[in-house]
């Protein structure tokens, strides 16, 4: 990957138990143009009320995150954590406290080790000379079971720029920010109402887009940083260029979601369920969410029982206008239903068939309308149970 302007480093502080890497620090060289969203969870982790102060700015220069504390219910004394941790980072780097994004993932609850913090942070500024991506990536991880990257490449007025990301996320992932923590960075120059407008509308068709549980925690931050250090041709308002980038961050953080998705905890499925034919994209939106939070939808997709009355009756309390003498289904190409009606056992043993597959999709027309929406998910199984029973110890 060759993206131009940036450091990285990651270090082990023993947050939640030793032996991993679990604090890391992205750095560009110059001070960038940044933009980012946050959880729409009422209850608010210390990092992100301050990371979503800092950024109102719309500048931003390092981005300091840690594993295995989210730092989240934990009064005053976790906003002053927070803020030591930017002004540490800060003054170690030369540049404002305002300048740091602050991110933490992990159990909520209890009170971060700032201590640990603060004899770790000197080691994370000394190793950006030598850290790479891959090293935040996966010091960032909690139950993911593998880092998650992307990253493209495009040209404006034949200067190359690097959009790249990483993300981490495996449990409590739903959608209006999926439960995750997610950094861009691209060393393109790109106006700042660009970047804002193509990065939001990304986020809503990618992680807006996913769901493993239906959880929506206090941490979810997804940001992004600009720094124009590849020198291309600004990309403005309205241009070609700045159609290419948004499709090219698009493409990143899609990619990015659907890592998560396929690594939804114990996940054995990956489902991309597509609604075609309602009345509004908004209703689309609605039913397609409604089956893939389904607990009874995804405990049927992991034992591969095609049982079409369960996405039907999720429609049905969506809160989307349907008609069901109009609904149909269809497990990839294999019709369940048509005009409300089963299509017959062996439709039915057909439709099995594709569940037995890893990743398929499920296509349910309301037959109502141009509206249109598509929501990844994931099976539900007995590993989830597991992993969430005991996530604390």
């Amino acid at each position: 990957m060759d993206i131009k302007g940036f450091q990285f480093s990651a270090v082990e502080a023993a947050i939640k138990k030793p032996g991993r890497k679990d604090l890391a620090l992205i750095f560009s060289e110059v001070p960038a143009t940044a933009c980012a969203v946050f959880t729409t969870n009422a209850v608010k982790a210390a990092p992100v009320l301050l990371s979503a102060e800092h950024i109102s700015s719309g500048t931003a220069q390092a981005l300091v995150v840690n594993s295995g504390n989210a730092n989240a219910c934990t009064g005053q004394h976790g906003m002053l954590v927070a803020r030591d941790t930017a002004h540490l980072v800060a003054e170690k780097l030369g540049i404002s406290d305002e300048a740091v994004q602050v991110c933490s993932t992990g159990v909520i609850g209890v009170q971060m080790p700032m201590e640990r913090l603060r004899i770790a942070i000197p080691g994370l500024i000394e190793g950006l000379s030598s850290g790479t991506l891959d090293d935040v990536a996966e010091a960032i991880m909690t139950t993911d079971t593998f880092p998650k990257m992307e990253a493209r490449s495009a040209q404006v007025g034949g200067v190359s720029y690097t959009v790249a990301g990483i993300a981490k996320g495996a449990g409590m992932i739903m959608p209006n920010m999926a439960t995750m923590l997610s950094f861009i960075i691209t060393d393109a120059v790109v106006e700042p109402a660009v970047l804002e407008k193509s990065f939001r509308r990304a986020v809503d068709t990618s992680f807006n887009a996913i769901t493993v549980d239906g959880d929506t925690s206090t941490n979810d931050t997804c940001l992004i940083m600009a720094n124009g250090v590849a020198e291309n041709p600004v990309i403005s308002t309205g241009s070609a260029a700045a159609q290419e980038f948004e499709l090219l961050l698009h493409d990143v953080l899609l990619s990015l979601a659907k890592q998560i998705v396929k690594d939804g905890e114990g996940a054995t499925k990956f489902v991309e369920i597509r609604l075609t034919g309602a009345k509004t994209d908004g209703d689309a939106k609605r039913a397609a969410l409604a089956i893939a939070n389904s607990s009874l939808v995804k405990t049927a997709f992991f034992g591969q029982d095609a049982n079409w009355g369960r996405i039907f009756a999720a429609v049905g309390y969506s809160g989307a206008e349907v008609d069901q003498s109009r609904l149909s289904l269809r497990f990839d190409d294999v019709f369940l239903a048509r005009n409300g009606v089963f299509a017959g056992d062996d439709a039915e043993a057909r439709g099995t068939e594709v569940l037995r597959k890893k990743e398929f999709a499920v296509t349910v027309d309301l037959g109502l309308g141009s509206g249109c929406a598509t929501v990844y998910t994931s099976d539900l199984t007995h590993e989830y149970v597991s992993i969430n029973a005991d996530y604390r110890s």
